[in-house]
């Protein structure tokens, strides 16, 4: 049987960003030089659903340039051969050191090569085998054919993402794409009570409106609105009378975050103020304090206050390079998994104060 068409492992790399677009989860360990190095080799070995080769994690860190280069079928089937048997010589110009198999076996095989569909676990294997047991999925195994003219690659992905990725996410993936597609000058929040207010279009915005149109009913009994703001600093909008209600003085200078929200269902009302971050500009402990002092000003106790960090998606750089400074008792939102939330503290199961 011969073995399939070989792209290079560049060519690989390039087309995993279309495959695994914005949203797709893991998705930095899909999208890596490493995870195109690991599917190459899978290629290289011939490692296909139902062709009933497999290899291991160590072949990858086992294969060179010279012998990518090496194509031929014979060649292939050789090195596949050889690169399993038992060996403590060094290999000379080795794509990754011996102790990178676990990395590659973990955060990119199983964790996201598998998880997202386009990698398969050989059935019935011992945990201790030292056969091999990873290959790729027959149909992602299609996405890589050399030479496919970009509408054959399109329409063939586009399939494959509708059979294989999950419906979970597949609906992060469109937010996420909707997000970042968003066009026209101006974009219309519908607020709790009905009234609709225009933001100026682009990321920052898109996060606000999912703040309003969706965290705020779904995490709060009675929602309402007091200030919303978008970059910079321009109030768009402002209910004073409600702030008045509950005894809340806005400042007039720019210490509000982006959006301050309040649930009139509890017995006391919970305020909760929320920074969008598309950038920057997340809740940290400085900022969680000076919202803090002016949450006292107003008689609203630590435990009727909350603080809500909103990004677009968890897997975006933007979240990844936040979530180090977000500060202890907040919580963390994105629009793409409108129904989670991460909680910076122990023992809390809703929104709450801090």
């Amino acid at each position: 049987m011969s073995l399939l068409p070989l792209a290079s492992w560049d060519e690989i790399h390039r087309r995993l960003p279309v495959i695994f677009p914005d949203g797709s989860p893991s998705r930095e360990h899909c999208v890596w030089e490493i995870a195109a190095k690991t599917i190459f080799v899978m290629l290289y070995a011939g490692a296909v659903e139902g062709a009933e080769r497999w290899i291991r994690p160590d072949q990858v860190t086992r294969m060179t340039d010279a012998q990518a280069f090496l194509t031929d079928d014979a060649d292939r089937i050789q090195w596949s051969q050889d690169s399993m048997k038992p060996s403590k010589a060094d290999v000379p110009g080795r794509w990754y050191a011996v102790n990178t198999r676990e990395s590659i076996r973990d955060d990119t095989i199983r964790y996201a090569l598998i998880q997202n569909g386009a990698v398969i676990e050989r059935p019935g294997l011992a945990t201790t085998s030292p056969a091999g047991r990873y290959a790729l999925q027959n149909d992602f195994a299609e996405l890589l054919v050399p030479d496919l003219s970009a509408e054959a690659l399109e329409a063939r992905i586009s399939a494959w993402q509708k059979k294989h990725l999950n419906a979970g996410a597949l609906a992060r993936i469109a937010i996420v794409r909707r997000g970042a597609a968003a066009g026209g000058d101006h974009q219309l929040v519908t607020f709790p009570n009905g009234e609709t207010r225009r933001m100026s279009a682009g990321p920052s915005s898109d996060i606000s409106k999912a703040v309003i149109e969706v965290f705020a009913p779904t995490f709060l009994v009675k929602p309402g609105v007091i200030t919303l703001s978008e970059s910079g600093n321009k109030v768009v909008a402002r209910d004073d009378e409600l702030a008045r209600a509950i005894g809340l003085t806005i400042p007039a200078d720019r210490s509000l975050p982006d959006i301050v929200l309040v649930d009139l269902g509890p017995a006391h009302p919970l305020l909760v103020f929320v920074e969008v971050v598309h950038s920057d500009g997340p809740v940290n402990e400085a900022r969680k304090a000076a919202l803090l002092r002016i949450a006292d000003q107003a008689g609203f106790g630590s435990k009727n206050v909350a603080f809500v960090t909103a990004f677009l998606d968890r897997g975006s750089a933007t979240f990844r390079k936040a979530v180090g400074s977000l500060a202890w008792g907040s919580y963390a939102w994105f629009a793409s998994e409108p129904n989670n939330l991460i909680t910076l503290s122990s023992g809390f199961h809703a929104i709450e104060g801090s």
